[in-house]
């Protein structure tokens, strides 16, 4: 089975489409002969029977008015009289008394299963892979003789073929025009596609690519996402060529600076009054080219992280937000730090990349508060919320992508790092307007089965320090 799979796979669209109409034509052979070829005998038999019953009904109003029965000319049904008596039979019209009919009735005087009745004789001819055979009725005309009508295998043998032709020709028919339409719905799925690889082969390429395919099936999707993709990528590309200028130029600053200073104090001249004055200002842009430089190298090495911890929370987070707090409190005394922390709240990753996480979302809170910083942590969730001014609407929903500029025309790096961060560790991030502020949570929805073990933990806990 798998072999067959693989062998499909390999297949295209059109190789695809010639093997269903192989398997189609060989399944309607199949059926054909196994299950509808039986079905047609049966039909055929009882409508046989149905001819001779009229016909054999026909025949007993002339017998009650005629005679002498050899006046009365056969059609298409035979018809013979047989005396018990006698054990003779008497053909009507011209027409001799089949020789198999003969034999079969008289088999079946005296059986159980009598000579009244319908009977079918099998010739052992065959003809379109069905045995063919001799149908015939017996009714009782008068006490001790028989009215014996029967059709003789020809006609039966041309009707069924006729029958199976026209049936054969139905089914082509339909088959073909089935065909048809999948080799057109094949072409509507060929079509489009060739655009699409078209389409990328020229992005792949860096030339001006256009997508126009009008479908609202799931290509049609397809080829949505490939255009949003593009003027996505395009965006970013924009983007990134624009933040390396910044970067570029924020570099440049503090060297520019840093080289001018050294020189000047090499030179005997003091460019900020004094040496120390002079001095500080080169340790502040030191400090700016550091600071930059790390964010850049954090968020390189954020791009290559990955979730290799086993599952289940492993890290302290209250722990970690005292830590950070405690560095960065001092930035800005004047800012107040209201805590909401549930107790022995744990999340799951590394202690590193978390605590750039807090740091980054405390530092961006610190820049915009104007007087309160909260920091809420609740089972599964961490929220940084400060009193600042609110976000533009149309920045809250690529607030987290890289290289995004922000409503103040810089590109902050940390925001991407939170969303990296959160993400490779199963959490999502988003950004809201308050009515008071802006608030960033993290969080990740809590299973039942998790709610449950830690529901055991606490109650656990308790018993223990009962």
């Amino acid at each position: 089975m798998k072999r067959v799979y693989l062998w499909v796979r390999e297949l295209s669209l059109t190789q695809q489409l010639l093997s269903i109409a192989i398997l189609a034509i060989a399944g309607f052979t199949f059926f054909l002969s196994v299950f509808l070829s039986p079905s047609i005998d049966a039909f055929t038999e009882n409508e046989m029977f149905r001819i001779i019953h009229a016909s054999q009904d026909t025949y007993l109003v002339y017998l009650e008015k005629i005679d002498d029965v050899s006046d009365i000319s056969g059609e298409m049904v035979y018809h013979t009289l047989y005396d018990k008596h006698t054990d003779n039979f008497s053909g009507i019209g011209e027409m001799v008394p089949d020789t198999m009919v003969q034999e079969d009735i008289r088999r079946l005087l005296g059986t159980e299963e009598g000579i009244l009745g319908d009977h079918v004789i099998e010739t052992g001819k065959r003809l379109f892979a069905s045995t063919a055979k001799i149908l015939y009725s017996t009714t009782e005309y008068k006490p001790g003789t028989y009215l014996i009508s029967y059709l003789p295998s020809d006609f039966e043998n041309d009707f069924r073929a006729s029958l199976v032709i026209n049936v054969v020709n139905i089914n082509v028919i339909i088959v073909a025009i089935l065909f048809i339409l999948l080799i057109l719905w094949v072409v509507s799925l060929i079509r489009p596609l060739y655009q699409i690889r078209n389409y990328i082969n020229k992005i792949k390429n860096d030339e001006p690519a256009v997508l126009n395919i009008r479908r609202r099936d799931e290509i049609g999707e397809v080829a949505s996402a490939l255009t949003d993709m593009q003027a996505e990528l395009q965006r970013q590309q924009q983007s990134r060529q624009e933040m390396i200028q910044n970067i570029s130029h924020d570099l440049k600053t503090p060297i520019a600076t840093i080289k001018s200073y050294s020189e000047s104090i090499r030179d005997g001249v003091y460019p900020y009054g004094t040496l120390n004055k002079s001095i500080d200002v080169i340790i502040e842009h030191a400090d700016r080219l550091e600071k930059k430089v790390r964010s850049l190298i954090t968020l390189n090495k954020m791009e290559y992280l990955l979730d290799e911890l086993p599952e289940g929370d492993n890290l302290n987070m209250n722990r970690l937000i005292d830590k950070v707090l405690l560095s960065l409190s001092v930035i800005r005394p004047e800012i107040n730090f209201h805590r909401e922390l549930d107790d022995n709240i744990c999340f799951h990753g590394d202690e590193e990349p978390w605590r750039i996480v807090i740091e980054n979302l405390i530092d961006n809170a610190l820049r915009y508060a104007r007087t309160t910083i909260r920091i809420v942590l609740h089972e599964g969730e961490l929220k940084v919320i400060n009193d600042g001014r609110q976000i533009d609407e149309e920045h809250l929903a690529s607030l987290f992508r890289p290289y995004e500029k922000g409503s103040d025309g810089k590109f902050g790096l940390g925001l991407s790092i939170v969303w990296k961060v959160a993400t490779t560790y199963g959490y999502r991030v988003e950004a809201e307007n308050l009515q008071d502020g802006v608030s960033f949570r993290i969080w990740r929805e809590i299973t039942k089965k998790e709610k449950k073990n830690k529901e055991r933990e606490k109650k656990g806990s308790t018993r223990r320090q009962k």
